[in-house]
This record gives C-alpha cells, structure tokens and sequence, in this order.
C-alpha cells in the first residue's frame, strides 16, 4: 500500500451542510455571505442569464431547426447483428429488445442489409430494405411485417 493509494471510508468525506445565517458563530452570519447591500444581496435578485436589461444571449442567437412533435422515431438494424441468434429462431422486436440489440423509445425498426447472415431466421419488423430481405431469404429465412406496425400505417 502507499501513501497515494490511501482513500477515506465510503461516506465519510461528505460535506456537512451549510447554515447561511446563523450568527457570528457559524462564521456565515449576519450577511450570511451576500456582502453589503447591492442587487445581489437582495431578495428577487436577477435571474440566470440576466444582462442588466441588454438583449440576452439566449435571444441574440438565431433560432435553428424544427422538431415534428408527432415525428417517428426509428431503429435501424443491421442484418448481420442477427447471428447471435440460434438457427431456425424467430425473431420478434420483443426477442430484439430482450437481446439489447434496441433500447429506449422508438416507433419503428428498419432492418438493413449491412454485412452477411449466415443463419435461417424468420425476422419480425416494420420494415426490410431491398438488400436485408434479399440476404434474409438467401440464408433461408424470412421476413414478416410486425403486427403493430401494419396497423400504424393503416
């Protein structure tokens, strides 16, 4: 063990909590580290971001961009991340999610035909780009659209 290597107890180095104005004796009172008068040491002082009444940066930047508040989000997946899959298995977007192959919030998944599938898998999604389902039934298997997503696009 050496010196540098050393490390206090889990929880030990917290740090109390600070008491602002609590008298003399605190070492934080009667100003209670505001200092003598001035905006800043008023209650209602400026908000973040406050210029003195200048143009704040936040409104001085161009705005950019739009975001469609009922946009679809969608997972892409690649064909040759399905060969952690068994022979013969069919592969729904529930197995997907299970496999941490997707995470988080998404509408949609698009299966694309990015590297070599060496398995017969029947592959579930929304939907398959030309390639992907071109090197899904090469291999032997197939593709089938998800029951969720043939009635979104109803």
């Amino acid at each position: 063990m050496k010196l540098s290597e050393l490390k206090g107890a889990e929880g030990s180095r917290s740090k109390k909590q600070y008491r602002k104005g609590r008298g003399h004796g605190s070492g934080n009172g009667k100003t209670a580290g505001y200092g003598h008068k001035g905006q800043k040491a008023r209650s209602g002082a400026p908000r973040p971001g406050f210029e003195g009444g200048q143009m704040p940066l936040y409104r001085r930047l161009p705005k950019r961009g739009f975001k469609k508040p009922n946009r679809l989000v969608f997972v892409a997946l690649n064909v040759s991340d399905f060969e952690k899959f068994d022979n013969g298995a069919v592969v729904t977007v529930d197995k997907m999610i299970e496999n941490g192959m997707i995470k988080g919030n998404f509408d949609r998944v698009k299966i694309l035909g990015n590297g070599n599938l060496t398995k017969s898998l029947t592959i579930e999604a929304c939907m398959f780009s030309n390639s992907a389902k071109s090197k899904i039934e090469a291999a032997g298997g197939t593709c089938k659209s998800c029951e969720g997503c043939k009635e979104a696009t109803k």
